[in-house]
């Protein structure tokens, strides 16, 4: 091993195909959003240098402003949601679901590979109320709970909640897995140790399985902030962004700028904020990945 890391050919060989691939699909795209962001309109239509223009304009826009509302509000529920109920989810199965443990992972785990689409239909009929009640204003009514039935992607104060329990239902089984696998891992004798000593439940996770988790809940979060940045899948299969603008997200507001408005330029320049959040926040979840 000593000598292949040391050995200047084999590190070209191994890197720089890599390299090449990762400059083809994320290096050069970013560059070429700085070159068209200091054009307005579009290539072949009315496409103009206007220096600057784009930026100064983007702090001002009033639709920026609320998707990007929409797109921290959707970070905060959704990467909580998705890392807090994967964790929680392997803690189960590793200290409580023992017997049934292998089924019931792979029936949390398969709403991960389902379509987008067929996930935001299925999520239509749970949350319909016309022509006849789906299954959540089903249950609410035959709880008795007829106050709370409404149109819960028709009403811009709970269409984006029910996005974010839709999302968070989808990606959990698969930050589930990820935790189980790191539990695994952990020295049984650490555990069995903690036990002896009188340590209680919250107490075991809190200062055991949490700093020994610590560095995978930082790669999860990471993982899961990544995703939710980029929300536009989900969001389009559930509401199309409506009702009005309460679930359009910066990457549904980039698209209809430069592909509905024919603003190529200007939507650059909100892709380019969008790839900036997803490296700044990426890098302060990093902070927390401190060795003591």
């Amino acid at each position: 091993m000593k000598k292949v890391l040391e050995n200047r050919t084999a590190i070209a060989v191994f890197i720089v195909p890599a390299l090449i691939v990762y400059s083809g699909i994320v290096i050069l795209p970013v560059l070429w959003s700085l070159y068209y962001s200091f054009y307005s309109g579009s290539p072949g239509l009315k496409w103009e240098f206007c220096g600057f223009d784009n930026f100064f304009r983007l702090f001002g826009d009033t639709n920026f402003k609320a998707s990007l509302v929409v797109n921290l509000k959707y970070i905060s529920v959704v990467m909580l949601g998705q890392v807090g109920m994967g964790l929680l989810l392997a803690l189960l199965f590793n200290f409580w679901l023992k017997r049934f443990k292998n089924v019931i992972r792979t029936l949390v785990f398969f709403p991960v590979v389902l379509p987008t689409v067929a996930v935001g239909q299925l999520f239509q009929k749970i949350y319909e109320i016309q022509p006849n009640y789906g299954l959540l204003n089903s249950l609410l009514d035959s709880l008795g709970l007829t106050n709370l039935v409404q149109p819960w992607i028709g009403q811009a104060s709970t269409a984006l909640g029910s996005l974010c329990v839709m999302d968070i239902w989808v990606a959990m089984g698969f930050y589930a897995v990820i935790f189980y696998g790191a539990l695994l891992d952990i020295p049984g004798d650490v555990i069995e140790a903690a036990r002896i000593d009188g340590a209680s439940g919250l107490q075991l996770f809190r200062y055991i399985l949490m700093p020994l988790l610590r560095t995978m809940i930082i790669t999860c979060l990471i993982f899961s902030f990544s995703g939710t940045v980029k929300m536009f899948e989900s969001a389009t299969a559930l509401t199309n962004g409506g009702p009005g603008a309460a679930t359009r997200s910066l990457s549904m507001y980039m698209y209809n700028v430069s592909f509905t408005y024919n603003k190529v330029g200007y939507g650059s320049v909100v892709a380019l904020f969008i790839f900036l959040l997803c490296v700044v926040g990426s890098s302060i979840i990093r902070k927390f990945d401190y060795k003591e």
